[in-house]
């Protein structure tokens, strides 16, 4: 059957909390869909990077001056076989997550076990991201180097098995969300990768996912051409949709086929930074509403049929972003009206 979650809740990801237990239990309390938060104030291993590079080929993390990157000034072969020989054997558990890569990761799985419920969330940093941010010593992207590349695939989507593996000991449903802020850059002179690059690279992932059961989900909190997005084999599509909702409306064919397959938008409507004091949940809901509208409409100017009904059961309500950026308060704020916001559109 397919996944109908009827506006339930969930987070990207990132929060500015530095109480691991205290952020498990309010996020298992008042979220739907909770996922496993990175305590990014805890410090520079927590962070989005970082935090999955433990096992990458020739990594270098560099604790004394908070920097990650790849070190190819010598033969890279033996740490490519040490990476892959485990990748090989299915060795699942060898692409874990450290745990101090991930606090909240090993504490949610307590959370969840002592609490009922029927799903949970996981998220790893995508390889377009992760191969942007970090570089080799001269400063290079990992992403255009066609070795380590391939590696930053294979490690997100075995840590996205582990992942589902561990949380599935709690949990019958899993979600990982595929995490890929600089995918607001494809087409630009910044990202010499074409869509069909992109979208093996992702699939591969997703794939990854699938095989253990769980759902596949990407995040971008900017605009892109969610052409690309929509094309993989992804089961859910996150979207800054407070910001750039009608941008969807541009691709209605692939929009279409993506809700044919049993595709779900999780919309991003709530504002993840201070602008969360100038909002009201009645009026995000409102928002949102007339967002789908839009969509529905454009669609039906250029021959494709899309029912703002359909989106009644497809949707899941978000932040625009992790909220790991702004303060304790903000975020308290942004989970309250999250909640309120799913509440009035499950009313209507």
């Amino acid at each position: 059957m397919p996944f109908q979650p009827n506006f339930l809740t969930t987070l990207v990801g990132s929060v500015p909390y530095t109480d691991v237990a205290e952020t498990c239990h309010r996020t298992v309390a008042k979220i739907d869909i909770p996922p496993w938060p990175q305590m990014v104030r805890l410090g520079f291993r927590e962070n989005m990077y970082t935090q999955y590079g433990a096992v990458l080929p020739a990594v270098v993390i560099d604790d004394e001056n908070e920097k990650i990157s790849f070190n190819t000034q010598q033969d890279i072969t033996p740490a490519l076989e040490t990476f892959y020989t485990p990748f090989l054997e299915e060795d699942v558990m060898y692409y874990a997550l450290p745990r101090d890569h991930a606090s909240g990761f090993y504490t949610m799985l307590e959370h969840l076990r002592e609490t009922p419920g029927e799903w949970a969330k996981g998220q790893v940093t995508g390889p377009i991201s992760m191969g942007l941010t970090v570089t080799d010593q001269d400063l290079r992207a990992a992403l255009y180097n066609e070795m380590l590349a391939d590696a930053l695939v294979k490690n997100a989507a075995m840590n996205a098995r582990w992942q589902i593996q561990q949380l599935k000991t709690t949990r019958s449903n899993v979600v990982i969300f595929v995490d890929e802020p600089y995918m607001a850059s494809f087409g630009s002179a910044y990202i010499s990768l074409n869509r069909e690059q992109v979208i093996a690279m992702l699939d591969e992932i997703f794939d990854a996912i699938h095989l253990e059961g769980g759902l596949a989900g990407v995040h971008c909190c900017a605009n892109t051409d969610w052409s690309v997005l929509l094309e993989t084999q992804v089961d859910i599509l996150n979207l800054d949709a407070y910001g750039y909702v009608e941008n969807l409306a541009l691709y209605p064919a692939e929009l279409r086929r993506f809700l044919d397959r049993g595709g779900v938008i999780a919309w991003g409507i709530i504002p993840s930074d201070e602008g969360i004091t100038s909002v009201t949940p009645q009026g995000l809901a409102d928002r949102l509403r007339e967002g789908i509208s839009k969509i529905c409409t454009r669609a039906a100017g250029r021959g494709v049929t899309i029912d703002p009904a359909e989106f009644e059961n497809r949707s899941l309500i978000t932040p625009a972003c992790g909220l790991g950026a702004t303060t304790p308060e903000a975020a308290d704020r942004i989970i309250a009206v999250l909640n309120e916001t799913a509440h009035i559109l499950r009313a209507l």
